[in-house]
């Protein structure tokens, strides 16, 4: 929409109240039209300023009224664009329908209920998944329902005040480039405030029962590839989110008793009261969980985000003179050194496939390279992992094990997505087998290292708007650094696709830079074997300058 002039401005949110359908974001909306009337239209000319933009991540924002936030208007238009992208370009995609579900955010409810009905209006089935359910579950049933396509409404581990948009394909993984740009133009191609909707009880809308979400966690309980080791007490947090049931009736299935949970954070609260940021990634978010572990004796602590896709993990630490006094949080790629350890360890066949990204640590290509099995380095992004996946299967190679870095794990064939549910049965299981073998978890990583080198890596984030953080990657892409930091550069690479650069560093040091897709910072990333991590620090800094 641009700048709009101040009467046409004040126009457009007067027919945007006219359409709104709730009656909260009516009333703040009226109050930003009349703060508007008095002159002052700085916060209207924001949220009327263009349209949110559905991207590979679908699209996540505060809940509020206009075009640039998410409310119903901007679903039931996304939802008319999915629409009629599906009728486009999935073969029986009316017939074979869209499955639905949601998480426990502000209106993620209705927000499900409005991409039913607008799906139904243009003729297309629609099956939501009862009450609140974790984002695997919605991605495992896609291929078993046979489904065109399935629909997260979720904003996972953004702010308590958004919410957001989540697209998956018939293959039970996330959309990719060029899908996304297809889907966003047609939604640009539909009015928001004049989208044609079916009733609730339309006969193409079906209410799906517990059975999907039973079978999958049954199939969770498969992903155990030692099941006669007894297990061990975990301590767990859902954080205000969808996770708790699931990772409970999961546990079970496994032969695990349920873990020891955070009470304060087990019930799914969109408002989430005792965590500002519910990311495991974040300081400060696991800290009921660790003190829930301390207290119960627990040896291993796990988190997952509110829609429960990722897994952070917690352990003792035991390099500490007072054992058990202290916890750390593991990074990504520790987790996933974990996970690739266990599960080449205990699976069997050359066929075997591994994947990652570009920005997660290369160990998991050494561990591949030592098993004599096959492995992949793709762009940043579960969507691409899971793309890769599908793709090697059809020439024979089978996925065992993928990762990134960003907490995001998969341990299973299905779905082909991160699931912090899985993942969180199976990190049960290495640190029952670890006190079986008569080690702990950070044993299993000394172990690891010894092998393989004592990996570190480090990220940094620079905030700035995109189009700055693309000018600065650019930058580098054109006039690449001779020193960083006081280390000779030794060679720099160019991954367009990921708009990413790599530099490599005297001692095999690597650096890398990569905008991010879904904030407006720039993201460094530092990896180094047997290396001081404060000198990788410095020269992340060093980079940053």
């Amino acid at each position: 929409m641009g700048d709009l002039p101040e009467t046409l401005l004040l126009d457009t949110a007067r027919s945007w109240l006219e359409a709104e359908p709730d009656g909260d974001i009516r009333t703040e909306l009226a109050e930003l039209i009349v703060t508007g009337e008095g002159g002052q239209t700085d916060e209207l000319a924001e949220r009327f300023s263009g349209r949110l933009q559905f991207g590979t991540a679908g699209l996540r924002a505060a809940v509020a009224a206009g075009p640039m936030r998410m409310n119903r208007l901007v679903v039931r238009q996304a939802a008319a664009g999915l629409g009629r992208w599906l009728l486009n370009s999935v073969d029986n995609a009316a017939e074979r329908g869209v499955v639905i579900a949601h998480d426990a955010r502000h209106k993620s409810n209705v927000f499900a209920i409005d991409t039913a009905r607008v799906l139904a209006a243009m003729g297309i089935k629609s099956m939501l998944h009862p009450g609140v359910q974790p984002t695997p579950v919605l991605a495992w049933s896609i291929t078993g329902l046979n489904a065109a396509a399935g629909v997260v409404v979720t904003a996972s581990h953004n702010p308590p005040t958004d919410n957001g948009y989540k697209v998956f394909l018939e293959t039970g993984s996330q959309i990719v480039t060029p899908i996304d740009t297809e889907i966003a133009a047609l939604i640009g191609d539909f009015d928001p405030l004049d989208i044609s909707i079916a009733a609730e009880d339309d006969a193409l809308i079906s209410r799906l029962d517990t059975s999907w979400s039973a079978a999958y966690v049954a199939a969770a309980s498969r992903v155990r590839l030692r099941p006669e080791v007894s297990g061990v007490q975990i301590a767990y947090t859902a954080m205000h989110g969808v996770g708790g049931d699931t990772v409970a009736a999961a546990f079970t299935a496994a032969g695990f008793d349920p873990p020891v949970v955070v009470a304060e954070q087990q019930e799914p609260d969109g408002t989430f009261p005792t965590v500002s940021f519910p990311n495991p990634e974040e300081p400060g978010a696991m800290d009921l969980l660790l003190a829930a572990a301390r207290s119960s004796g627990a040896v291993v602590a796990l988190a997952n985000d509110p829609d429960a896709d990722r897994l952070g993990v917690a352990i003792p630490d035991t390099r500490d003179s007072a054992v058990g006094s202290s916890w750390r949080k593991l990074s990504g790629d520790e987790i996933g050194w974990l996970f690739a350890d266990h599960i080449l360890r205990h699976t069997a066949g050359d066929d075997r496939l591994v994947v990652t990204t570009l920005v997660s640590s290369s160990l998991l290509t050494r561990m591949a390279e030592a098993h004599g099995v096959h492995s992949v380095e793709t762009f940043t992004g579960f969507k691409w992992i899971g793309r890769i996946a599908a793709e090697r299967a059809a020439v024979g190679q089978r996925f065992v094990f993928g990762y990134e870095q960003a907490l995001g794990y998969l341990v299973a064939p299905r779905p082909l997505d991160k699931d912090g549910v899985t993942a969180a049965v199976l990190m049960a299981e290495i640190a029952a087998l670890a006190e079986h073998d008569g080690i702990t978890i950070q044993g299993r990583l000394e172990a690891i290292a010894d092998q393989f080198g004592r990996y570190v890596t480090s990220e940094l984030s620079v905030r700035m708007p995109p189009a700055a953080g693309a000018k600065w990657v650019q930058s580098i892409e054109a006039s690449p650094p001779s020193k960083i930091g006081g280390v000779a550069v030794e060679s720099v690479t160019s991954y367009p696709e990921a708009n990413l650069v790599r530099l490599i560093l005297t001692g095999d040091i690597r650096l890398q830079i990569r905008p991010s897709g879904t904030e407006p910072k720039v993201k460094l990333y530092g990896e180094a074997v047997d290396f001081d991590l404060a000198e990788l620090d410095r020269l992340l800094q060093a980079l940053a300058l």
